[in-house]
């Protein structure tokens, strides 16, 4: 594990520590960004009184995302049903959708999942305490959404950025897999070969301990992923793909999403269930019709006055879009905006209840306590927020980008975040730590601003002017069994 030098500041790049960017908030700016675009309304998109007309991002189309290619339909059915089926996991007792579900806006509703060896779905999931099937411990960081991650813009993911397109390296990714890694259709389209980074990423929740494989104690996927043995004869990867081979359903299923090189169960590779999620991800979640988006579209009265001056101010004075730029409201950039710290941490510091962030991944001070913009777009439901989950209200987290400072030093427990009870101690240390709160508050890189009461009125308008109506509302993805013939439910 990857820790500063002994001696070396944690202060970052000069910057002062009541800022204003934030890894939520910056969730928040980067739904709209100032990039290459949409010029605007001459009206609605000034920041008034001759101060100059803001820049507002181009609309989204197709070619901002990748293409399922051949045999769509057949693959995003695929990948639907492995969405949602347990037998991804190593006690087959948790499947994908259950931290990532459309009824909690594609992640889990809670401050950090609750992972392999619970019970439930959402704020209400279980630990099991007290039972042979417990959960060992809670996932250090929040299940983030998955809306429109099959993006063209997306090339490094995972709060961190730990995964990302780097021609590098002989798989063409940089990843937790290192030389293990799948090669990537970038490098070399001979399939099956990794179609991009979302479907990279699909290949790494079934190795971990506390999301699906399990403990190495309890089923050879747990012992293959705590060993490190992803692609080996006897890896993870490697036991999925046998599961995936045994089920004549499934078969069948392969066979028709990739007619050109499955032709009987033994193609059937663990590279290929990942291509077939990313697709049913990428086309099932691909948000781009909510109020904003159609204005930029040209519907000028799908905004109401309230969400055109949050729109103003976010792309303004606010200077949400410094970090929230672009179609995507990314930067695609790591900034530290020093959200608070609950949970288990990644065991950096001296108590191992911190999560050093980016720093992790490129050992450079000035990445201590970074993580990666998120977009923001359903900002508004895909709560709770920050990289830990450290709120349960984004009111909040645009305060907090205000007033870093006292918002962190006046953290406070907060029941919603549906932490284990029994863990209170730990899960609150790092922000009971005046000293831990100052490292986390130097850190902050973004510039403090100050704005009204109505002015936060305004740009939580807008926020909620970002909400894909259709995409947070649609059940119909959710199948009601899968090929297992596991239950899709608990």
């Amino acid at each position: 594990m990857v820790q500063p030098a002994a001696g070396i500041t944690r202060s970052k790049r000069g910057f002062q520590s009541g800022q204003w960017v934030s890894g939520t908030l910056m969730s928040l700016v980067v739904l709209m960004g100032l990039a290459h675009g949409a010029s605007a309304d001459r009206d609605e998109e000034r920041r008034g009184k001759g101060r100059g007309r803001i820049e507002l991002p181009a609309a989204l189309t197709d070619a901002d995302f990748h293409p399922v290619g051949a045999n769509a339909e057949e693959k995003v059915a695929l990948g639907r049903s492995l969405m949602f089926d347990k037998v991804l996991s190593g006690n087959m007792n948790i499947a994908c959708a259950t931290c990532h579900h459309p009824s909690t806006g594609t992640g889990d509703g809670l401050a950090l999942p609750v992972g392999e060896g619970g019970f439930g779905l959402g704020p209400a999931r279980d630990a099991n305490e007290g039972t042979v099937e417990h959960v060992e411990g809670r996932v250090p960081r929040n299940a983030p959404p998955v809306y429109n991650l099959a993006a063209r813009e997306f090339q490094a993911l995972f709060h961190d950025g730990r995964l990302s397109i780097d021609f590098s390296k002989p798989s063409g990714f940089l990843s937790p897999a290192g030389d293990q890694m799948a090669i990537g259709c970038h490098v070399d389209p001979t399939p099956p070969c990794v179609e991009n980074v979302l479907a990279a990423q699909a290949m790494f929740p079934v190795t971990s301990d506390l999301e699906m494989a399990g403990q190495a104690h309890e089923n050879p996927v747990g012992a293959a992923g705590a060993a490190g043995d992803f692609s080996g004869p006897s890896g993870v990867w490697t036991l999925l793909a046998e599961r995936l081979q045994a089920i004549p359903e499934y078969v069948e299923l392969f066979k028709a999403a990739f007619p050109g090189h499955i032709h009987s169960a033994k193609d059937i590779t663990y590279v290929d269930a990942a291509n077939a999620i990313a697709a049913f991800e990428g086309t099932t979640w691909r948000s781009d019709n909510s109020a904003f988006d159609r204005y930029l579209r040209g519907e000028k009265s799908a905004m109401s006055k309230d969400q055109k001056k949050g729109m103003r101010l976010f792309y303004g004075n606010a200077g949400c879009a410094d970090c929230h730029s672009g179609s995507l409201q990314t930067d695609q950039e790591f900034h530290s905006i020093a959200m608070p710290q609950i949970g288990p941490g990644k065991g950096d510091g001296a108590s191992g209840l911190e999560d050093f962030g980016r720093f992790k991944v490129t050992g450079q001070v000035e990445d201590l306590f970074a993580f990666r913009t998120p977009s923001l777009r359903n900002v508004a439901v895909t709560g709770p927020w920050g990289h830990a989950g450290g709120y349960s209200d984004l009111r909040q987290v645009v305060v907090h980008h205000l007033e870093t400072a006292e918002s962190l030093r006046s953290y406070a427990f907060d029941a919603r975040l549906a932490l284990d009870a029994d863990q209170g101690e730990t899960d609150y240390q790092v922000m009971a730590s005046p000293a831990l709160v100052e490292d986390l508050i130097e850190s902050c890189d973004s510039p403090q601003l100050e704005l009204s009461e109505d002015e936060v009125d305004r740009l939580m308008d807008f926020l909620f002017a970002l909400t894909d109506m259709h995409a947070v509302m649609d059940r119909s993805e959710i199948p009601f069994r899968v090929p297992s013939g596991l239950a899709v439910a608990d």
